[in-house]
């Protein structure tokens, strides 16, 4: 039973359009003239087999790599079909009509009903057809659909028409027809021009996303996992759950769209919901999934359940899978220092209180660490020529837009120009890339005081995986010009023009002294030194007191326990530097870290001679332990041979870690495997040794993480190239490891 047919069988019909949960089919006979007799009358040409040519073709329409026995094809590239007759077709004398249809309504003004004619009555329709060749009965047909119809699962009837009626073949799902986006043609909305980008945007299906900070770049792998059977099936029925009218899904922008909402649960029963409590019971923490595959099966075939739980890596993951399985060019992207500016006025207001302390009560605003989201590629029909191209497009649950959760299709080249009035959300994406830090402190009475502006800290660095690489692409200058430059100022200008809410303008007297905070590469459980550098650049000696708040923190920013207090002054003179020096012990913060390991560092300081004061913050991504992983083999991995990888972990800590899930993935190896561990004792240390039949040549990546509420994403990746001839390359198999 198909994954279409088991949601049909479990949950029953739907009332509204779709394309595979259910089906509306026209009977085997439709006679002209009611009164008149019924069925074939004459005896004469009748329909025996249709062939789809499904190897050939989808080898032709590179969908070959889809775990699906049907046909697979793309817009505006022809097909073949072979139509088998009873006897040989005759042009001049017989009328066939080939017809596809999608959804429970087929209608030809809305392009859910397709008919192509061949014979003495051809006709025009939105789909080209032709005869390729006839062999005794056989009738080799070409069919091409148009660049701009409905993506999703078409249901293939052929008919014999006489002057009586249509007589058309039964209802068959295997000549049913899948219809995606082309990115090869240029008609197809989603064209691109160079073939190593579509190869990596649309039919790479593992990559990487970055994480951790500005200073300290981290990766893991993702399994997109867009050709792995079933996945297909459940992006089109989750359109069909969202009720996204088909109309809508010959239209690229508005599929983007519609996805945005559909993948997240905040305002429907979407695919995921998010969570950034802390608290994972009832579900899987988001730190330990490995790849998109479970995540869409899970929701479709537990009745549209929506999955527990995400957050913004798991969205952009899974939404990259939902665009490439559809044939549209997509790539995950990592904004560090990412603003939430629900009010748009390009502020993030950061509290102290009286004693310079960071005021958790009081800050609601936060700059996440990083922040996921995804750029689709395309032509925008509804903006100028210049704003085609990526597009943002991000489906965590933030803010609104037009009553739902969801953002984009925003064009990236818009958002650097400052040209912010076009559809959709361009101004929140703007904001969260250009706001400006505001700092202020509370005095005794509780009243707030600006004390400094930082207008460089948000939106520092814009990453994306490079192409055929696991290394990053630094993509900042798509999105922004350089801070303080001309052009920069320009765009400001131009997005307060269009709608961005202007500060007010500060004046803050300079202070002539800078601070920085510094510390090295530190593993969870280290104990650890910081360094606050100070810098004069005043023509005076200066005496600044400081104060260093430390706190647990959420990647979003938002700060749990504080675990550090400390004061001091220090005396610099003119045109000089100075350092402190502050050690910390492990057990000083272990009790308190929460998901991810990340310690936020709040500095205050005041200049007593002019008064004034300054600020700066600094997160820290502790590192997580090891996870080894290797292949125990000689010689290359082959095509459906056995192959053994280990994976072992040592817990490093004095404490026990409990309830551990250890998750193994990889596309074209093995299915997402999970092993639970109810504990793993200090010191101790646990290898799962997991047998995989690789089941296609070429490089391919195998991926763990190990996972628990006191450690979360411990992880790693082995690529190795898989061969088919035994006599090839008996050397060492492991390509790298991460």
């Amino acid at each position: 039973m198909s994954l279409a047919q088991k949601s049909e069988h479990q949950h029953g019909r739907i009332s509204f359009a779709n394309s595979n949960s259910s089906e509306s089919n026209p009977p085997d006979y439709e006679a002209v003239d009611v009164l008149g007799p019924r069925g074939p009358q004459d005896g004469g040409l009748s329909v025996l087999s249709i062939d789809m040519c499904v190897a050939d073709n989808r080898k032709d329409h590179y969908t070959d790599k889809y775990k699906n026995s049907s046909l697979i094809v793309r817009r505006n590239k022809e097909f073949t079909i072979i139509i088998k007759l009873n006897r040989a077709f005759s042009a001049e004398q017989d009328n066939v009509q080939l017809e596809f249809m999608i959804g429970n309504s087929p209608n030809v003004n809305k392009g859910t009903y397709i008919t192509v004619s061949i014979g003495k009555e051809k006709r025009d329709g939105r789909w080209n057809g032709r005869v390729i060749g006839t062999q005794d009965t056989e009738v080799t047909m070409g069919i091409t659909p148009d660049a701009s119809c409905i993506i999703g699962r078409f249901r293939t009837f052929v008919a014999v028409v006489t002057d009586l009626g249509k007589q058309r073949t039964q209802r068959n799902p295997d000549t049913d027809l899948y219809v995606l986006f082309n990115p090869w043609d240029p008609a197809d909305q989603v064209y691109m021009d160079k073939e190593e980008d579509i190869q990596e945007y649309v039919m790479n299906d593992v990559g990487n996303i970055y994480d951790g900070d500005f200073n300290n770049i981290t990766s893991f792998s993702w399994n997109f996992g867009q050709f792995e059977e079933g996945v297909l099936d459940a992006c089109l029925m989750i359109m069909d759950a969202g009720k996204v009218p088909l109309m809508y899904r010959g239209n690229a922008t508005q599929v983007v769209r519609q996805a945005s909402a559909l993948l997240n649960s905040q305002d429907d029963k979407g695919v995921m919901v998010g969570n950034w409590s802390g608290d994972y019971s009832g579900g899987t923490a988001p730190t330990a999934w490995t790849g998109s595959p479970e995540i869409l099966l899970k929701y479709i075939n537990e009745g549209y359940e929506p999955v527990r739980f995400a957050q913004c890596w798991v969205f952009a993951g899974v939404m990259n899978t939902f665009m490439r399985g559809l044939g549209i060019p997509t790539r995950a992207i990592t904004t560090f220092r990412s603003a939430v500016d629900n009010t748009g006025n390009l502020k993030t207001d950061i509290v102290l209180d009286e004693d310079g302390k960071l005021d958790r009560s009081r800050t609601k605003d936060s700059v996440w660490n990083f922040h996921c989201w995804n750029e689709v590629y395309m032509k925008r029909p509804d903006l100028p020529d210049n704003f085609s191209g990526w597009q943002v497009i991000d489906c965590t649950p933030q803010e609104t837009s037009d009553g739902l959760y969801r953002c984009g299709p925003t064009s990236v080249n818009a958002i650097k120009e400052g040209e912010l009035s076009y559809p959709f959300d361009a101004k929140f994406v703007f904001a969260e890339i250009n706001s400006d830090l505001i700092y202020y402190k509370a005095d005794k009475y509780g009243k707030l005081k600006i004390i400094s502006v930082n207008t460089v800290y948000v939106g520092k660095l814009i990453l994306t995986k490079k192409k055929d690489s696991s290394e990053y692409e630094d993509i900042t200058s798509n999105y922004k010009y350089p801070e303080g430059s001309l052009k920069e100022r320009e765009t400001m200008q131009m997005a307060v023009r269009r709608g961005v809410t202007s500060m007010d303008n500060l004046t803050l007297p300079e202070a002539g002294v800078d601070i920085e905070l510094q510390a090295d590469t530190i593993k969870i459980g280290d104990n650890f030194k910081l360094t606050l550098n100070i810098k004069n650049q005043t023509s005076q000696t200066c005496t600044i007191s400081v104060v260093i708040t430390g706190c647990a923190a959420f990647y979003t920013g938002i700060t749990s326990t504080t675990f550090m207090f400390e004061n001091l002054s220090a005396t610099v003179e003119a045109s000089k530097s100075d350092s402190k020096e502050f050690y910390k012990n492990s057990l000083e913060y272990m009790p308190y870290l929460v998901e991810q390991s990340n310690l936020l560092f709040m500095v205050y300081g005041r200049v007593e001679e002019s008064d004034t004061s300054l600020c700066t913050m600094k997160v820290v991504n502790l590192q997580p332990p090891e996870l080894t992983m290797k292949v125990n083999m000689t010689g290359s991995p082959r095509v459906g041979k056995e192959l053994m990888v280990s994976v072992e972990f040592l817990n490093p800590y004095n404490f026990t870690l409990k309830k551990v899930q250890l998750r193994i993935d990889g596309p074209g190896l093995t299915q997402t495997k999970l092993k639970q561990y109810s504990q793993i004792l200090p010191g101790a240390s646990v290898i799962y040794k997991v047998l995989l039949i690789p089941q296609s040549l070429g490089k391919k990546v195998l991926m763990a993480c190990l996972d628990c509420p006191l450690l979360r994403q411990v992880t790693n990746q082995l690529e190795f190239e898989v061969v088919q001839d035994e006599n090839i390359n008996e050397q060492s198999v492991i390509l790298g490891t991460r």
